[in-house]
């Protein structure tokens, strides 16, 4: 402890009240705010404070005194250390409640909004091995537990996993990963033994150094399977390494359809503007929504969870209120599976996404389902929907649009109001910002509903719906 520092207190026989942002959960010692995380409401511990402000303190709970009625047991061997999936302590209906109220008090709270009907959330059936994507990273800085730390036994430091919040160099081990059907556990697992067994170098984030960078698994309703290895080779050597590596995944794992790989010696581990190769199989795998079929690569945005995204789609055609002449504008389009879903009950639909490669996605989408009455266009959103935009492809009867967590530029919420379509479809992941925008569109449009998916059980997101008309003119 520094010098002049006052230690930390332990407070005994707190009592946890409610759900709080972040995946923490929130408590009181009289006056102030205490967040602690893996608690949940009716639980009574002792916490160990490891900060504290003015406004609020944070803790970790050290010792459960009393267990609520609304515990759940969690599933993961990793829980608590690996930080995702805070929400497994806590009951899945909880989960879902607390999600729902989340969204209603940032959408009034924070963006002032009279969020009108209210729909009951909808849950996801599948609790467990919901996610159709992962993503793994080597490390030679694997993360030790405390533990393992006490115990002065050296140990090995490469590790195949998730990063450590708040330690961005840190990678915890992962050996089990109940996010993904065992196809993940199976693959990482064998291809970490392989990789320590010949000396492999894992990577270095300090030092951008190191020959295995990470691992992306995609699995489809289809049964394909992709697999993308990025390396960082530096010499013939390092490279005989990585086509061997790839050589004995295409021969030991037949389930891998697409077997890519990246050489990539960025400083991190994006690759949107890498060269991505093909080593063996497809280059892409498709997936299925109802009758539609998408092609689904490497580079390509396609939510997570497959079932859910269904089930998000049809909320979002179900507030467009199409009847077939609608001529419809798709911002954020991603490859198009928004548009194209919603293509068979309009006239017209018109799609935009910032990635030129999602673009092309979104085309060939069109192209497999047979659908001939969508147009795609690649740019930075605020500089294509302008009003000379509009003015070209024609006014919008109605608009959809999926924004990233930050949501729209401010510019883009102006050319909205412009437009002036007669219903807005918004769809965030975020609700903090969404309840931003909705405040900027509510000088010409009311919240008449909205209703929330919950894309990713046992964690604090969730994506929520708004319909949005335009107000009737006042003489």
């Amino acid at each position: 402890m520094g010098k002049g520092k006052r230690a930390l207190p332990l407070i005994e026989g707190v009592e946890v009240l409610r759900v709080a942002a972040e995946g923490r959960s929130l408590a009181r010692v009289g006056e102030q705010v205490l967040f602690v995380p893996y608690v949940v409401p009716g639980d009574v511990v002792d916490v160990q404070v490891t900060r504290r402000k003015s406004g609020y303190m944070e803790g970790r709970a050290v010792r459960l005194v009393h267990a609520s009625s609304l515990r759940a047991e969690p599933f993961c061997p990793h829980f608590g250390v690996c930080g995702g999936c805070k929400w497994q302590c806590l009951q899945y209906a909880e989960q879902l409640r607390a999600k729902q109220q989340q969204v209603v008090d940032q959408l009034v709270r924070i963006g002032k909004v009279d969020v009108g009907e209210v729909m009951p959330i909808q849950g996801s059936d599948r609790t467990q091995a919901y996610r159709n994507k992962l993503e793994f990273a080597f490390s030679n800085r694997r993360w030790l537990t405390q533990e393992e730390v006490n115990s002065g036994v050296p140990m090995a430091r490469s590790a195949l996993g998730f990063h450590i919040s708040g330690a961005f160099d840190k990678v915890l081990d992962i050996e089990r990963c109940a996010l993904m059907d065992d196809v993940n556990d199976v693959l990482r697992n064998a291809i970490r033994s392989y990789a320590v067994e010949r000396g492999l170098s894992f990577y270095d984030l300090r030092e951008n150094r190191g020959l295995l960078r990470s691992l992306m698994l995609r699995t489809s309703s289809t049964g394909e399977l992709m697999l993308l290895v990025q390396f960082r080779i530096e010499n013939a050597t390092e490279e005989r390494a990585a086509m061997g590596l790839l050589g004995y995944v295409a021969e030991t794992f037949g389930q891998v359809t697409s077997l890519l790989w990246v050489d990539n010696h960025k400083a991190n581990d994006t690759f949107g503007d890498q060269v991505v190769h093909t080593f063996s199989g497809s280059d892409c795998i498709y997936e299925r929504m109802g009758e539609l079929r998408f092609k689904v690569g490497p580079k390509s945005f396609y939510q997570t969870n497959s079932e859910q995204a269904h089930n998000l789609y049809r909320v979002v055609l179900d507030f467009a209120r199409l009847t077939g002449g609608e001529r419809v504008y798709d911002l954020y389009t991603g490859t198009g599976t928004i548009a194209n879903f919603v293509a068979p009950h309009a006239g017209r639909v018109i799609g935009i996404e910032y990635v030129p490669e999602a673009i092309q996605d979104a085309r060939e989408n069109s192209r497999l389902n047979g659908i001939d009455n969508t147009e795609f266009y690649a740019g930075d959103m605020k500089d294509i929907l302008t009003t000379e935009f509009i003015r070209e492809h024609g006014r919008p009867d109605v608009i959809i649009t999926d924004p990233p967590r930050a949501g729209m530029h401010p510019a883009v919420v102006e050319t909205l109001l412009a437009a002036a379509p007669e219903r807005i479809v918004y769809v965030s992941c975020n609700p903090a910002t969404q309840a931003r925008d909705l405040a900027l569109l509510a000088s010409a449009y009311r919240v008449e509903r909205i209703r929330s998916v919950d894309m990713f059980p046992h964690t604090q997101h969730v994506e929520n719906v708004a319909l949005l008309m335009k107000k009737l003119k006042t003489v």
